[in-house]
């Protein structure tokens, strides 16, 4: 099975490159939709740009494609992008989003694919317990009422975790973020062959709509010992 995975560097899309790899499947390319719009209502913006470096690190080649961001139209730009591949699937990083999986599911149909969503509908408390025990996650953008400012940069580990569920019973705040809370950029992962390094990092936050990301201005690789 030759597949493309739908890569935004978040936890979701690395959480689907690796269950594709532990299922055996031969992944030819991860595929990167950049959005011209911060409201896109597919795409992952904060920090799409470190895709180039995540795939250096995985050593898979990285196919990029690129939108405005218009609704509807941005869902046709990733058709184009994924019918020019010699694959038989691709693998998204859904959870909870039907807006986006339907989507997606439409544009595999008509590319005579098959899809795979290995996230769809897991209890998000189960899913993150999983991710943080795997990956190296960083919370890079926030969009929700209990998610100030401190929470940009910060590791998500266990013990964020418990706070997240806090959160959630209290402002209902996605324990996964699922509802656009925030967004988060992988590290390390198993399947890396080298780790991300953060070398300037900027906070841009706005209290008006109590909302920020962390802009990474320089990374590095770092092999691993």
């Amino acid at each position: 099975m030759r597949v493309a995975v739908l890569y935004s560097g978040g936890k979701d899309s690395n959480y689907a490159l690796y269950w594709a790899l532990k299922q055996g499947f031969e992944v030819k390319y991860l595929v990167s939709m950049v959005s011209e719009s911060d409201e896109s209502y597919m795409y992952h913006v904060p920090n799409i740009h470190l895709t180039e470096l995540q795939a250096k690190a995985i050593g898979i080649p990285l196919v990029k494609g690129f939108t405005s961001g218009e609704k509807e139209k941005e869902v046709e730009d990733m058709k184009a992008v994924l019918e020019g591949l010699k694959i038989d699937g691709v693998v998204a990083g859904a959870l909870a989003s039907e807006y986006q999986k339907r989507r997606v599911d439409r544009v595999v149909e008509e590319l005579g694919l098959k899809s795979f969503a290995p996230a769809w509908h897991r209890d998000p408390v189960e899913y993150m317990r999983e991710l943080v025990e795997i990956f190296d996650i960083v919370m890079v953008g926030t969009a929700a009422y209990g998610l100030d400012e401190s929470w940009l940069g910060r590791k998500i580990d266990e013990k964020t975790l418990e706070e997240l569920v806090k959160l959630n019973e209290k402002y209902r705040v996605h324990v996964a973020g699922e509802g656009g809370e925030f967004e988060t950029f992988v590290r390390d992962a198993p399947f890396f062959k080298a780790r991300i390094v953060f070398d300037e990092v900027e906070k841009k936050w706005n209290e008006c709509n109590y909302s920020g990301i962390l802009e990474v201005r320089r990374a590095h690789l770092e092999r691993k010992d």
